[in-house]
């Protein structure tokens, strides 16, 4: 053979090799398999909404509806819940374990029963056939596109929108899970379903969550085949008469599958703080909690670098500062933290429109296990000072701000509750024509897009998560599942919100029944 046709047939092997088996070719071992993969889940997904009477599946049982008044002022006095206790066959018992991780109390966490409920409803089987389901792709509202209810008496009230929110529902998918996934940790990643998720995986109960605007996540893991197909399967229960406002129905924000490493950077797991703020330099406090889900204790190193961000998101190519490399133990089956810290000279400080700019860093976290990388997770964040003065209000990098503010609900309108990027950042870019330079999120968590929008257009904002506390104010609102839920959702909002530079203040209660009472209110 001619040294030339070895040369081809050389580099003809070579193209091969790197298309089947790129790794073996560049003895690279952190390829997208490696470390952390978020997939958004949005297409092919089945809808069924029950037009009659649904299935018994259902989380918890309620009362009945005795006062359907849909015309009370806004700020009505809330009214005492009506007791009612559960009933054997409901699965609230098995949902209630998804609070677990945020829950402080040990021996407040719930234990998970025996059995599978559900297992053998047809939905939730691989083998059921689904094709005359509608095929739809979240986020999906399935209220908005009507009919409105007309009449004295509509079914569905003035109050929520007078459209077909209410009801049970069912969304399916297949998931494909490749075999090189085996051995890691798989999530289920849900930024808001209305409401009363409840979810099945290859006909496995895997849990769920009932506020209808929390983000929540599942662990997959467990119930995976990894040689094939898997079916998921959702159902929604979405009462009437539990809003005072258009509250939409369906999976309404984004859904993700998050692939990691045993060894991760847990679930909104980076807490950054600024202090110490000056034009000079900026103290910046970066707390990472460490989750490892191996049965033997583990040794990782830790390394953070941080960039800054343009105006249009883009990542300065060199890090800016960095926090020491830390080396943590872990111990098998728990969550460990560190702690750094990083001086920042000459900080470009984050402001609101349109007297200051709002600018944005990037934290980009790293954990190796020896030498080998085994997770990235990347943290947003902004340098501010904010301080509330009785005389002068409030203070924003010494500068006094007159806030020029909106209620803002949810959803956008004519498009309904599904979330929509564009049509969200229309909405503030109105706002900031009309002057607006702070929102209250009304009542309810916002869809995470929406708080990174604010953040990059300099919003200031009061994040909110309740509109009742265990007086309610309709007779199906979130007063019914309070008791159970309230410390795992305030956790999980706080959790997932907290390093948005935008938000100035927290909002645990909009007008709720308690402030007319003296003890309980106190």
């Amino acid at each position: 053979m001619s040294s030339s046709k070895k040369i081809y047939t050389f580099f003809f092997i070579l193209i091969i090799l790197i298309k089947l088996h790129p790794n073996a070719v560049f003895g690279q071992s952190n390829n997208k398999h490696t470390v952390r993969e978020k997939i958004s889940i949005n297409s092919n997904w089945k809808f069924y909404k029950y037009e009659g009477a649904p299935d018994n599946l259902l989380y918890d049982v309620r009362p009945e509806v005795l006062d359907a008044n849909d015309s009370k002022v806004a700020d009505s006095k809330p009214t005492d819940a009506v007791k009612i206790d559960s009933k054997d066959g409901v699965l609230k018992s098995w949902i209630l374990p998804t609070a677990n991780p945020f829950i402080k109390d040990e021996n407040k966490k719930h234990k998970r029963p025996e059995g599978n409920p559900g297992s053998d409803f047809d939905f939730v089987k691989a083998s059921f056939d689904d094709k005359n389901w509608e095929s739809v792709s979240i986020p999906h509202d399935w209220a908005i596109k009507g009919p409105f209810y007309t009449g004295d008496k509509p079914i569905v009230g003035g109050g929520m929108g007078r459209l077909p929110s209410q009801g049970v529902a069912w969304y399916r998918r297949k998931l494909e899970i490749s075999s090189e996934d085996k051995g890691k940790n798989i999530y289920l990643d849900i930024d808001g379903a209305m409401s009363y998720a409840i979810v099945w995986l290859n006909g496995n109960l895997v849990g769920g969550w009932p506020y209808g605007y929390n983000s929540f996540r599942l662990d997959l893991t467990p119930y995976l085949n990894f040689e094939g197909d898997n079916q998921l399967a959702i159902r929604l229960d979405n009462p009437n008469h539990s809003a005072r406002w258009y509250p939409g129905g369906g999976i309404y924000r984004n859904v993700w599958l998050t692939k990691t490493n045993p060894i991760q950077i847990a679930h909104w797991g980076t807490t950054i703080i600024t202090s110490k703020v000056s034009k000079a330099s900026a103290l910046v406090e970066l707390n990472i909690k460490i989750q490892n889900n191996l049965s033997k204790d583990q040794t990782v190193t830790v390394k953070t670098d941080i960039y800054e961000l343009d105006n249009k998101g883009k990542i300065s190519i060199k890090p800016i500062g960095n926090f020491l490399p830390r080396k943590i133990n872990l111990k098998a089956n728990d969550i460990s933290q560190t702690v750094g810290v990083s001086y920042l000279q000459n900080p470009k400080f984050w402001g609101p429109y349109p007297t200051q700019k709002p600018n944005l860093y990037i934290a980009k976290t790293k954990l190796y296990s020896g030498k080998q990388l085994i997770d990235e997770y990347e943290t947003k964040f902004g340098i501010r000072e904010i301080t509330f003065d009785s005389n002068k209000g409030i203070i924003v990098n010494g500068e006094q701000v007159k806030i020029k503010g909106v209620n803002q609900h949810h959803d956008l309108g004519a498009l309904g509750a599904a979330f929509n990027a564009k049509a969200a950042k229309r909405q503030l870019e109105m706002l900031q024509e009309l002057g607006c330079n702070a929102i209250r999120m009304s009542h309810n968590p916002p869809a995470p897009e929406l708080l990174d929008l604010c953040d990059e257009m300099g919003f200031l904002v009061i994040d909110e998560i309740f509109d009742s506390w265990e007086k309610k104010k309709t007779p199906h609102d979130f007063h019914l599942i309070f008791p159970d839920w309230h410390e795992a959702d305030l956790r999980s909002f706080i959790r997932r919100d907290k390093n948005h530079p935008s938000i100035m203040s927290w909002s645990f209660g909009n007008e709720v029944g308690e402030q007319y009472t003296a003890d309980t209110g106190a």
